[in-house]
């Protein structure tokens, strides 16, 4: 997955982080990207938390939608 926005030849950083599905609390693998320019900085910083926060693994994504799609 990508963090943030990476330019067409801007130089990506690779890294592991752990990612657990915030609502059943799944542990997932969390391979993620960012640019050179945004690692590390306050604002990727806080997209990543944020994204933390507000992950779903694909099991609790799909039963969020089919929920929301009864809903309409």
């Amino acid at each position: 997955m990508i963090i943030g926005k990476i330019n067409e030849n801007e130089k990506r950083i690779k890294f592991n982080i752990d990612i657990s599905c915030s609502n059943c609390r799944k542990k997932v693998p969390g391979g993620l990207q960012a640019s050179e320019k945004f690692y590390n900085t306050a604002d990727f910083k806080i997209e990543l938390e944020n994204f933390q926060k507000t992950y779903l693994c694909g099991k609790c994504r799909d039963e969020k939608r089919i929920l929301d799609l009864k809903k309409r």
